[in-house]
């Protein structure tokens, strides 16, 4: 029989956030997995939101990262989708129980019994689960991703969580089928590929900010249409209904009233940043106007693969700033001040070494 495979990772013991060395062991490769070497993993918000304890009380020591790209090292004897040497990618999620109403209609990201890519347990081996910040992973291929090889792996990685958190309801809700006016609220990680993905579709984007600063960056980098600071009281009424979609990006509570006034009449309102606490809106314009409001969970195995897919044919990728391992602790800080090109993502083949 074979045995388990050691892997090399950082990890969070405590809730104080500190990354650390690590040695852990992925479970031997089965008929239906695929093992490769990771390469880059993305750095996202959540993942400092989990190893800290905001959400819940994680089960240390936790291997964060969930944007995860590699090329293959070896295959199981039933596996039909890839081959040594392929480029795969893993996203949030790992199992589901395959069963459920939910899974059946192929939304295994909102199954009750989704096991995460990390700090989860999977029931496929009795193991816990570790994620990107590490050199190995070994996953069933029906949750493991082909990328095109035209993409390069380090500005591929963030589409695996941030590109698909805002590529589902762009998808879901048809955004970009009839000469759509789009808006994004934020320029971050999230938002500056939502506002690629949107002109990507053909759609008249709008960048919403809290920052005048952004303004050159927005358009001249990213391409969009326009730029309207949320700040500024005029600018907001002069905007007022004219956005047919708006996705939100903003962790945190914040207004919503003068975002949702934005909207045209049966406009839709999606707000995908992860925030504690609870929204505040006046329903009486929203029923006026016949708008609503909805949210999305990261994105189904079929949605992250035509994303990628989407991707491939526009040679479309994410904005990053690249790292080493061990630059993890201080890129936590520096995200945490909004000092960040768009996504930080670890280069783990070339940095991510054995301790002496």
């Amino acid at each position: 029989m074979a045995s388990e495979t050691e892997v090399i990772g950082w990890a969070a013991r405590d809730t104080s956030g500190h990354m650390a060395p690590i040695i852990f062991s992925r479970r031997a490769l089965g008929p239906r997995d695929v093992k490769f070497f990771i390469k880059f993993c993305g750095v996202c918000h959540s993942d400092w939101t989990v190893i800290t304890g905001e959400v819940y009380t994680p089960t240390f020591p936790v291997v964060p990262g969930h944007e995860i790209v590699g090329v293959v090292e070896e295959v199981g004897s039933e596996v039909t989708k890839f081959k040594v040497g392929d480029h795969a990618g893993v996203s949030t999620y790992v199992n589901s129980c395959g069963s459920c109403r939910v899974c059946e209609r192929k939304l295994p990201q909102h199954c009750k019994d989704v096991v995460w890519v990390y700090d989860s347990v999977n029931p496929a081996d009795g193991l816990r689960t570790y994620g990107g910040y590490s050199n190995l992973m070994v996953v069933d291929e029906s949750f493991c991703l082909v990328l095109p090889k035209n993409l390069p792996l380090d500005g591929a990685a963030p589409l695996l969580c941030a590109g698909a958190t805002v590529w589902s309801p762009m998808k879901r809700y048809g955004m970009g089928k009839n000469g759509d006016r789009f808006g994004v609220v934020g320029l971050g990680g999230l938002g500056h590929i939502a506002l690629k993905f949107a002109k990507a579709l053909g759609m008249h984007a709008t960048v919403i900010s809290t920052s005048p600063a952004k303004e050159k960056m927005a358009r001249e980098e990213l391409g969009a249409d326009n730029f309207i600071v949320s700040k500024d009281p005029k600018q907001m009424e002069e905007a007022a209904g004219t956005l047919d979609f708006i996705i939100d990006t903003v962790s945190g509570i914040h207004p919503l009233d003068p975002l949702m006034n934005l909207l045209a009449p049966q406009g839709k309102f999606i707000f995908v940043g992860v925030g504690l606490g609870k929204l505040q809106i006046d329903s009486l314009p929203m029923c006026f106007g016949g708008t609503s409001i909805g949210s999305s969970c990261i994105a189904s195995q079929e949605e992250l693969q035509e994303m990628l897919d989407f991707c491939g044919e526009k040679n479309l990728v994410c904005t990053i700033e690249k790292i080493p391992i061990d630059y993890i602790n201080e890129a936590f800080k520096r995200m945490l001040k909004g000092d960040v090109h768009f996504r930080f993502v670890i280069d783990v083949g070339n940095t991510l070494k054995p301790q002496n």
